[in-house]
């Protein structure tokens, strides 16, 4: 890969470019394990507005549920003014400090971990870290998501049934004492299920449409690239996804009464009481929220990336290979 900016204006440093181009070459460290939370918080407080429309419409029943978007985001803007639109936000940043930072730091250490000698990684070894860096992610996250689902729904539901969560520490209390520890796990599994193909479907086609793009002569390393790669990969993961995000979202803001017993139950019941097409309720907001968060997710990620491989090249006396 080409040297960073930082690395390339040596002069501004009082560093000569005769005497860096001495530096030897080296492999690029790996990047601490925290970027990948770090990036998708800064992109969730853009996106954060969007996913409470999705988990409103995903949530509506009756005669509510052929209400469209113009229809909830009027609702939420009268009922709770701008800042209704950023209800949960406290337990969307847990919820990404959580299972973003868990999945994109299981997913680049298995990938390091399985690649050949030469730094390639071939398409099947690299969908299996996909998949099991989002079970990681999903468990990690999982109490968190209920939260998030719970404070975004509240909004729209009758004043005495609202549970009034203070924030994502409290819910996270209240759910243990009402319901016991096993209550933070509830819908786990359409939960992990959804993880594993959303880390499966963005991050690795992410890093393929990042190396299809580069292989042709219309890209390279920059920002460009990591928008295109990044909206395609927004685009595959919304659609495989969207069927287990409303399963996941119905069943974490079920109460205990829930008639949902089980992923596959869920579905089929979803489906026969409300047709095919409601497993793929919300799609629009989910892709014009995945859409965002995904760009700035990778866009920040990348950024952060090479800053540190800047600040090390510096530091260290290095040119990268």
């Amino acid at each position: 890969m080409s040297e960073s900016t930082a690395a390339q204006s040596p002069v501004s440093l009082g560093i000569h470019a005769d005497d860096k181009a001495s530096w030897p070459l080296v492999k690029k460290p790996h990047p601490p394990f925290y970027f990948g939370g770090f990036a998708a918080c800064a992109a969730n407080f853009f996106t954060h507005p969007l996913d409470l429309l999705k988990v409103r419409l995903q949530t509506m029943k009756g005669a509510t549920a052929n209400h469209g978007i113009s229809h909830v985001v009027k609702s939420v803007y009268r009922g709770q003014g701008l800042l209704g639109f950023y209800d949960g936000i406290s337990a969307a940043v847990l919820r990404q400090m959580t299972y973003s930072m868990a999945r994109f730091a299981t997913y680049e250490t298995l990938k390091k971990q399985l690649s050949n000698d030469d730094g390639s990684l071939p398409f099947y070894r690299m969908a299996f870290a996909g998949v099991v860096a989002g079970a990681v992610g999903g468990i990690c996250g999982t109490p968190a998501d209920i939260v998030l689902v719970r404070l975004q729904n509240d909004g729209s539901l009758p004043v005495e049934q609202r549970r009034n969560y203070k924030n994502a520490f409290d819910g996270l209390f209240r759910i243990t004492r009402e319901d016991g520890p096993r209550g933070l796990f509830k819908g786990a599994v359409p939960n992990v299920s959804r993880a594993m193909l959303m880390t499966g479907a963005q991050l690795v086609s992410y890093d393929g449409f990042k190396q299809l793009l580069l292989s042709s002569p219309y890209f390279e390393e920059g920002m460009p690239l990591h928008f295109s790669a990044s909206f395609l990969a927004g685009f595959v993961a919304t659609t495989i996804t969207s069927p287990f995000d409303v399963v996941k979202t119905r069943v974490m803001n079920a109460g205990p009464t829930s008639p949902y017993k089980n992923l596959f139950q869920a579905m089929v019941l979803i489906a026969r009481e409300e047709g095919p097409l409601a497993l793929y309720k919300g799609w629009t907001p989910a892709f014009v929220r995945m859409a965002p968060q995904t760009i700035l997710t990778f866009i920040f990620l990348e950024q952060f990336r090479n800053l540190y491989w800047d600040r090390h090249a510096l530091k260290n006396k290095v040119r990268y290979e």
